[in-house]
């Protein structure tokens, strides 16, 4: 007699059923992690667009060419000459301009236009349009300059220790990661060379965020992203302290425009390639109603007597040193031989 197999008797699924677990996992990029705000390619293809109207460019190019000009007088407290200098975000090459020309309260500290001390300017921009658009301008003829296209702002693609000076006016805000453009520019200097900076900052243009804010929810109930996020001055030393600059010099100034409307002001924005880019944007155009708002709104909180309505565009100028031999260092702490309380007390 066979044996009776319990087999036929069980139910199908509970013959033979295993189990299996699968896991899921994030995984790191190699490189460290980088936070993405600004949409690369939309802030090229705003440059390209704006510097292909040349002539409206270089009407609205007053901002950068007044911030150019102040950076440049930064290189006057720095008695030494400059064989290669790199302009990290050259934008229409203001700086080399800048350098050109000769300023008349500077002249006793150095006779001449600033170009006399830089043996050769090399301009890195992304949008070659935007680079090349006063390549015939006769102050070329003035500077040594050479202009490369590069990929873009975030990666230099240059040798250590291959420049005595790096400047850079009005392109630092579109970076995504500073930490990194920062340690990158500490790479490429030569040892005991400067830094020299300016970008926006802080309060810049908060007269018009706040009215655009205000308006969004008058007409539309909730707050849209008109403008871009802006690094604070209270930030701008550490950042340059982690990436190894020593000797650091920050400072603020504020350039207040008078406008004739909010509609001016956003023309000449988009005509200088300094339109939103944000990558969480709301994309399309802002509605007329909530411009008919914010015109309103700007108008009643900061308008001027005379009418015309002020922008508040908030620089921040830096400066640090790549460290190198021969420059100062702090004393070791307790080295001191004098106590202050003792200097307090005898005045």
């Amino acid at each position: 007699m066979k044996p009776i197999s319990l087999r036929p008797l069980l139910p199908p699924p509970a013959i033979r059923r295993r189990f299996s677990f699968a896991r899921s996992y994030a995984v790191q990029a190699p490189g460290a992690p980088m936070l993405q705000v600004f949409n690369r390619s939309t802030k090229y293809l705003q440059k390209e667009r704006a510097a292909s109207d040349a002539e409206t460019s270089r009407k609205v190019d007053y901002l950068r060419n007044e911030v150019a000009a102040r950076l440049s007088e930064r290189l006057l407290d720095i008695t030494r000459s400059f064989p290669r200098v790199l302009d990290h975000g050259a934008n229409a090459c203001n700086i080399a301009h800048a350098l050109t020309n000769s300023d008349p309260d500077s002249a006793k500290l150095s006779p001449g236009p600033l170009s006399n001390r830089i043996s050769h300017l090399v301009a890195a921009e992304s949008s070659p349009t935007l680079l090349y658009r006063d390549a015939s301008l006769p102050y070329n003829s003035q500077i040594s300059i050479s202009r490369d296209v590069i990929q873009n702002e975030e990666h230099l693609p240059y040798d250590e220790n291959s420049f005595d000076a790096v400047l850079s006016s009005l392109s630092l805000h579109w970076i995504n990661d500073l930490p990194s453009i920062l340690a990158q520019i500490n790479h490429v200097l030569k040892p005991d060379c400067p830094f020299i900076a300016a970008m926006f900052g802080g309060d810049t243009l908060f007269e018009l965020r706040t009215s655009l804010q205000l308006a969004d929810l008058d007409r539309r109930g909730g707050v849209s992203t008109h403008t871009s996020p802006l690094a604070d001055v209270r930030d701008v030393g550490g950042l340059l302290t982690k990436a190894g600059f020593k000797m650091l010099t920050v400072d603020v100034d504020d350039i207040v425009v008078d406008y004739p409307s909010t509609f001016a002001l956003m023309t000449d924005l988009q005509a200088m390639g300094e339109s939103n880019a944000v990558l969480n944007r709301e994309m399309g155009a802002i509605q007329r109603d909530v411009l008919l708002a914010n015109e309103g709104i700007y108008r009643e909180l900061h308008g001027n007597e005379n009418g015309s309505l002020p922008a508040t565009f908030r620089m921040i100028y830096m400066i640090g040193w790549k460290e190198g031999e021969g420059q100062p260092q702090p004393l070791e702490r307790g080295s001191g031989t004098v106590n202050i309380k003792d200097i307090l007390e005898g005045e």
